[in-house]
This record gives structure tokens, C-alpha cells and sequence, in this order.
């Protein structure tokens, strides 16, 4: 008799300690993709500064920007886990057939002709693309050649986007979390290897290899399970993903999805447009100040990048309590972890400036301008933290639903009316307070329409909660400040700034009964004690 084939992991309950290790997988691999990228920044700043040629590149860096938010992070992978989640949970049941690869085979072949085309036309229009984004911009043609050759990621990150998809939804997380690692590589190496024949240019060349390694370290690993046979339950293939009452993922669900983090996303068009008319280098000190202040964005959305499928599948199971309390928990951690960073970053913002930037054709002005944006940019990092986590929970059910939309479009009105109010008398910082000011809008529209549109959390709750981590990091901050003015050398003093920072946040979001900080406190303690017995599990 031949033996039952294994259940799948993504049919297995999740424990405490597999979402610790996820998390920890993906943390990692993305802390690491996320200190490539400043030395990616670093080879850019390098070798070109901060002045024009730097410039034409950020303009064409707006496409895989956008691709990025657009295809894998808060676009196709929202549409797409769900759909995944509805298919395995489907499977688990015994529906005949597999609806996994039913999905795949319904999904794929039309959504990487659509990257396809999409690719070819912003290739063939990229003047005119160039002039829409920075009419202002001294050298429009390096701008042109720059994007054309970041045209690609449209469909490698397409491609990317959804192998992480279908990846996370059966809970392997090791190959999406290493996808930013080996672009990011790809990018250096091209830089340090043709930068001083191909200038500027040779970065985009670099978007362009990168994005196919993303491909590449994914999709073995998809294929493998798609290859291997279906659990229990699975029989004769040929049904369809609309069979047993199931929504299948539908072109409006998508299309809610894409438009809403293309709004967001614009947020950078609006920056990009107004930075054209200021004098050079505005372009890149904003962007050089928004890649350092996003670390702790990026690493505190980690965990809700591993809870999502979680919330998803308990949806998809019916359980509406468990995706709630995992989303008020995700909330709480998340804040945490973000606003302790944001101190550090605010606190120490010259000394992060002057370690990662300040050689070679990166002057002290431009160290300076930086970390005047960088403060003001970070008051906005709560907003985008909320933003990215809330949205999730929007479409974790699979349902179309236009709100998300809507309250984009708000914050997006208001970033535009007060950049183009500010940047004026303020410049470049002026952009940066706009920026805050519009996703702050949209956190608290996204906040309130909780409920019937999403998963009802209880929002007074999660209020409440989030106060506590402001309050602490309203402390730490200045007491960061005072000690990083301690000591004059830039590491001793990032040093004696972050570590007190980091005492006195956690101290007090403990006394203020902060759960995120009573969660990562139990959690450095649980990592202390298995630490030691690590080889012989």
C-alpha cells in the first residue's frame, strides 16, 4: 500500500516558535539586503555625489521604486496571498483537484505578458516618461538611458513578486527574504565593475541584473513545489478555482490593489517633481535621508510580512478572532520596534550621515542637508509604518474594497497641496514635512475605517497601545541626543546614543505596559536562554 503523502506546512498549525524562526529568517536576510542597499548608496555617493549625474539616476530609480511597492511588496503580494491561502485551504479540505496549481496555471501566464508589455512601453516612451517626472532636471538624456535600462524590472519584479507570493503563502520564507541580498548585489558589482566606463549608467545596468537574480533564487524553489505531489485530499485534477462557493482572485480585487500602492507610491512623484526645481543635489540628499530613516520602517514590517499569510489562511479557515488578535499584536510590535529606531535615527542622524556617506565626492554640506531631511522625514515614519500594516488587513480576506483607495488619495491631496505650499520658503525640507503630513492622514483614515471594510480590531485599543511607544520615544530621544554629545569621534558617539536609547525605550515602555516592548523583552530572553543548548536541538 503506497504510503499517504505529507501534508503540507502551510496546512500545519503555526507555533509560537516557527513564527519566532520565520521572523527571525526574514529579519535577518532583510537586514542584510537593507545594509547592501547602503552600500549600494555608498557606491553611488562614492563615486558620483550628489549632484546632477546622481540625479538623472534617481529619476529613472522611480521605476523600480514603484515596480518594488507595486509587484512585491504592497501590491501583487497582497492580491495574491490570499488567493494562495483560499486555494491551500481548499486543498486541506479535500476540494478534487489541486487548486494551487490551478491557480498558478490561471494566473501566471497572463500577469508576466502584462510585465512584459508594460516593460516594452515605459523602454519606448522613456523621454517622455523623463519629462513628466523632473521637467526640471539639467540632463534629461542620462535621465532617458538610465531608464531604459530600469524598464526590466517591471517584469523581473513582476516575476519576483509573485514566486515571494506563492512562496510565503506555503510558509517558505527563506528564498523571498533573499531576494533584496542578491539585487542588491547585483547592483554594487555592476557600479564597482563598469561605473568608470558606463558612469551613472552602470547602476541602472545593475537594476536590471538584479532583478533577474531575484528571479533566479526564487524560482527553483517554487518549482520544486509545484512538482511535488498534493497532500491529503487532493485527487484528479481539472477543477476550477471558482468551484465550492470560493472567490477566485478577480481582476478588481487586483486592480484595488495595484491602484492603491501606485497612490502611495506617487507620494515619490510628488517629492521627484518638486525636488526638479530646486538646486541640484535636493533629489538626492531627500533620497539619501529617506533610505536611512525607512531601516527601522522596513525591519519593524518585518513580522507582519511573515503574520500576513497567517491572517490570510485563518480568514480563509473562518477564523475572524485569530486574525484579529494576531493584527492588534503585529500593531503593537511593530510600533515598537519602529519608534525606537526613528529615535535613534533622529538622535543620532549626523553620525549615521557622516559613517555611511561622508567620503570621496560626498561632502559636509551634503552630510548636513541630509540630516535636516532626515529628521523631518522621520516625524512621518509612524504613518508609513501603520500604512503598511493596516493594508494588509484590508485585503487579507480576499474581498475588493475601495476604501484603501480613497484614504490614499487624501493623503496624497495633502502631500501634494502642502509640498507645493512649502517647498518654496523650505526647500527640500518642505518636501519632507509634506510627506509626513500626507501618510500621517492616511494612517488615521486607514485607522478609522477599520471594522466593517477589514478585520474589526478594536481601535480605542490599538490607540491607547500606540501611545505608549510614542511616549516612550519621546523620552529616549533627547536623553539619545545628550549622550551621543558625549563623546566627539562619530562611532563612539552612535554608540553611547543608540545604547541609551535603547535602555531607557525598553525601560520605559515596560513601566508604560507597551506590549511590543514586554513581547521583544521575552523574546531577548527566550533567544539568552536557548542560545546556549542551540547545537543540541
Amino acid at each position: 500500500m503506497p504510503a499517504a503523502p505529507r501534508p503540507s506546512p502551510a496546512d500545519t498549525p503555526v507555533t509560537r516558535g516557527f513564527l519566532a524562526r520565520a521572523t527571525a529568517i526574514t529579519a535577518g536576510l532583510s537586514f542584510a539586503g537593507a545594509l547592501l542597499g547602503l552600500v549600494r548608496d555608498q557606491s553611488l555617493a562614492r563615486m558620483f555625489g550628489a549632484g546632477s549625474a546622481t540625479d538623472a539616476f534617481l529619476v529613472a530609480w522611480t521605476v523600480p521604486e514603484f515596480a518594488a511597492t507595486l509587484l512585491i511588496e504592497d501590491g501583487l503580494a497582497i492580491a495574491l496571498i490570499p488567493a494562495f491561502s483560499v486555494a491551500l485551504a481548499r486543498r486541506a479540505q479535500g476540494v478534487p483537484g489541486d487548486p494551487v496549481r490551478t491557480l498558478v496555471a490561471g494566473t501566471l501566464p497572463r500577469l508576466a505578458l502584462a510585465f512584459a508589455a508594460v516593460a516594452a512601453l515605459l523602454a519606448a516612451f522613456a523621454p517622455q516618461v523623463v519629462r513628466v517626472l523632473a521637467p526640471g532636471l539639467p540632463d534629461p538624456a542620462l535621465a532617458v538611458d538610465c531608464t531604459r535600462l530600469t524598464a526590466t524590472c517591471v517584469l523581473s519584479f513582476g516575476l519576483a513578486g509573485y514566486c515571494s507570493a506563492a512562496l510565503r503563502a506555503h510558509r517558505r520564507f527563506l528564498a523571498p527574504a533573499a531576494i533584496y541580498v542578491v539585487y542588491n548585489t547585483g547592483i554594487i558589482t555592476c557600479v564597482l565593475v563598469l561605473g568608470s566606463r558606463w558612469d551613472v549608467r552602470a547602476a541602472a545596468a545593475g537594476v536590471a541584473v538584479g532583478g533577474c537574480l531575484m528571479v533566479v533564487a526564487q524560482l527553483p524553489v517554487l518549482w520544486r513545489l509545484l512538482r511535488a505531489r498534493p497532500g491529503a485530499g487532493s485527487t484528479v485534477a481539472g477543477s476550477t478555482g471558482a468551484q465550492s462557493g470560493d472567490r477566485p482572485m478577480g481582476v478588481a480585487l487586483l486592480a484595488a490593489v495595484l491602484l492603491f500602492a501606485l497612490c502611495r507610491q506617487s507620494q515619490v512623484l510628488i517629492e521627484r517633481f518638486l525636488g526638479s526645481t530646486l538646486p541640484s543635489g535636493a533629489i538626492s540628499h531627500l533620497n539619501y535621508a529617506q533610505k536611512i530613516a525607512q531601516i527601522p520602517m522596513t525591519l519593524s514590517l518585518m513580522l507582519c510580512t511573515v503574520t500576513f499569510p497567517v491572517v490570510a489562511r485563518a480568514l480563509a479557515d473562518g477564523d475572524t478572532e485569530r486574525a484579529r488578535d494576531r493584527v492588534e499584536r503585529d500593531l503593537a510590535l511593530a510600533a515598537c520596534v519602529m519608534l525606537a529606531g526613528v529615535s535613534v535615527v533622529v538622535a543620532c542622524a549626523p553620525q549615521i550621515v557622516e559613517l555611511l556617506f561622508q567620503r570621496g565626492a560626498f561632502t559636509g554640506q551634503d552630510t548636513a542637508a541630509t540630516v535636516r531631511v532626515m529628521r523631518v522625514y522621520a516625524l512621518g515614519l509612524l504613518g508609513h509604518t501603520l500604512v503598511g500594516a493596516l493594508i494588509r488587513s484590508y485585503f487579507s480576506a480576499g474581498r475588493v474594497t475601495w476604501y484603501p483607495l480613497g484614504a490614499m488619495a487624501v493623503g496624497l491631496a495633502v502631500t501634494g497641496g502642502i509640498g507645493v505650499g512649502a517647498v518654496g520658503p523650505w526647500g527640500v525640507m518642505g518636501i519632507a514635512a509634506a510627506n509626513a503630513a500626507g501618510i500621517t492622514v492616511t494612517a488615521a483614515l486607514l485607522l478609522s475605517g477599520m471594522g466593517p471594510r477589514s478585520i474589526p480590531v478594536r481601535v480605542r485599543r490599538v490607540l491607547a497601545e500606540l501611545s505608549r511607544p510614542v511616549g516612550a520615544a519621546a523620552v529616549a530621544t533627547p536623553a539619545g541626543v545628550w549622550a551621543a554629545g558625549q563623546a566627539s569621534a562619530p562611532v563612539p558617539s552612535l554608540l553611547t546614543g543608540a545604547l541609551t536609547i535603547g535602555a531607557v525605550f525598553l525601560l520605559l515602555g515596560r513601566a508604560l505596559g507597551d506590549q511590543g516592548c514586554v513581547t521583544a523583552l521575552a523574546s531577548l530572553r527566550s533567544v539568552s536562554r536557548r542560545l546556549p543548548h542551540g547545537r543540541s536541538r
